[in-house]
């Protein structure tokens, strides 16, 4: 049984973190268009924004020590950690306008203060800690990082590390109590009960895409499988967004664009050490990021956070990388072998052969055992004890592959927006910072996709986003007035940290 839909202005495909992010844009920005959004799952924000298969760092730079590159001269490159930085804080400005406006409420639900810290051993770690320090304390975006490598204050920062620790080698912290802990999962919950309660938008829960054509007069074609009521139904629209997470990329294929060729996609599992004492874990309060080995990827940038989940303190070690052909947790086995086509074979093979030192390193993830996890948690916690820990499996996360002036079959990470040229579809596909960086990528969509509207939505932008087209980071006096208004209405104020717990 099929049967067909009238035409509607927008699309969303898939219900987490992006098209959430997407669709209250545009809620805001052109309240008058309908907007239909398609999950396969029977709620939102349970894939890639869900709680359990998110890092929730609300990433901010603030402690991730791949995001600050050391040049040979020995000077300290911190402009990708800048852009992420004003990324997040674009995100908080976003969900401030929201609370303040009522559309969501009790931003503690989602949102908490938490120190964000960075840890290494050995001079040379020491050393570049210190410099990168140095260079990014005299930027106002990082205003109040304290640095030390003194052990007795080490041990006021992160007791739980410092106890029992043979001290053999130098050591050294940074640490900002301006980061957060950020619950995607329920954010998205929230903006899509908002959504829900709003005219012209339609969420559809447990409905599968199947596939996207183009008409003959120009519109899309969205072919939905319907699981509810076993039935296949077409909708079409003016404007389409894949959100999909690690579907993302299957539905870009099928859209048949040019931009869409020479793109792959590489899925990565992530795993975590979880405490199930919470004595311990009632002894640590912070993010603490330390350096990825030697020859490991950036997403495998060893971790020790603090998470507040359904109103309890949780702490999380990793992440440990794993391995599935499958493009979401709840995807396909044959996911990874079907979005080789024609066009992405040869780049699929280049990351192949270029990839081979990353895929030894996911076989020897793979088939460690759980004591050889519990070494890499001790070097965090050297009191560490095996029967205080559950290992977990994450979200899958699918890196990009495109070929670019590096050569062909370049392993992409981050976030990347893939769109036509006419504007009419877009997708986004990639992993980290992901969710924490959703406003301004949801932003970057709407600037190439609606370049006729920009002008005309800017001070509705302005008036959601004050910092919108301007740069935080030269802006000293925008960027307090920015923290002290978010923080206000998102409840981070330091003060009110333990009350919060």
């Amino acid at each position: 049984m099929s049967n067909r839909e009238a035409n509607t202005d927008v699309i969303l495909i898939g219900a987490g973190i992006m098209s959430a992010t997407l669709g209250s844009l545009l809620k805001e920005l052109v309240p008058d268009w309908n907007v239909k959004v398609f999950e396969r799952l029977g709620s939102a924000g349970e894939e890639s924004s869900n709680v359990w298969n998110n890092a929730g760092t609300g990433h901010a730079a603030l402690c991730e020590l791949n995001y600050t590159q050391e040049h040979p001269d020995g000077s300290i490159d911190i402009t990708k950690a800048i852009k992420v930085n004003e990324q997040f804080q674009v995100s908080k400005q976003f969900w401030s306008y929201l609370v303040n406006s009522h559309m969501i409420r009790n931003p503690q639900e989602f949102i908490l203060s938490l120190p964000h810290m960075s840890f290494v051993q050995g001079e040379k770690n020491v050393s570049f800690l210190r410099k990168r320090f140095e260079t990014m304390s005299n930027n106002p975006l990082f205003e109040g990082m304290e640095f030390t490598d003194d052990t007795e204050k080490l041990k006021e920062w992160i007791p739980l590390m410092m106890e029992n620790r043979t001290v053999s080698e130098p050591i050294a912290a940074t640490k900002i109590d301006s980061g957060t802990d950020v619950n995607f999962g329920d954010l998205t919950r929230k903006l899509f009960d908002h959504l829900e309660r709003s005219n012209g938008l339609e969420v559809n829960y447990k409905r599968s895409v199947e596939d996207i054509t183009r008409t003959s007069d120009g519109l899309w074609e969205v072919k939905i499988h319907d699981y509810e009521n076993e039935k296949i139904e077409y909708h079409t629209a003016n404007f389409v967004f894949i959100g999909g997470g690690g579907g993302s990329l299957h539905l870009l294929q099928k859209t048949g664009i040019p931009e869409s060729k020479k793109i792959g996609g590489f899925p990565v599992s992530g795993q975590f050490m979880v405490c199930n004492n919470s004595e311990v874990a009632e002894q640590h309060y912070a993010k603490v990021y330390g350096k990825a080995k030697v020859g490991a990827p950036p997403m495998s940038v060893p971790h020790l956070d603090t998470r507040l989940i359904d109103n309890k303190t949780s702490l999380l070690f990793g992440p440990f990388a794993g391995f599935s052909p499958k493009f979401l947790k709840t995807g396909s086995l044959s996911d990874l072998l079907t979005s080789v086509k024609k066009d992405n074979l040869v780049t699929m093979v280049a990351a192949g052969v270029k990839n081979v030192s990353l895929t030894k390193y996911l076989i020897e993830q793979v088939i460690q055992s759980k004591e050889q996890r519990m070494e890499e948690l001790r070097e965090f916690i050297p009191n560490a004890k095996s029967e205080d820990w559950d290992l977990v499996t994450a979200g899958q996360r699918v890196q990009v592959i495109k070929d670019t002036k590096a050569g062909k079959g370049t392993l992409q990470f981050g976030t990347e927006v893939v769109s036509s040229s006419d504007g009419s579809i877009a997708a986004l596909l990639g992993a980290s910072p992901g969710a924490s960086t959703a406003v301004s990528v949801m932003l970057e969509v709407l600037e190439r996709c609606f370049p006729h509207h920009i002008k005309e939505w800017e001070p509705k932008i302005k008036e959601m986003i004050p910092s919108y087209g301007e740069s935080l980071s030269e802006n000293p006096e925008l960027i307090r007035e920015v923290h002290k208004t978010t923080d206000r209405t998102l409840k981070l104020e330091t003060e009110k940290l333990a009350e919060s717990i």
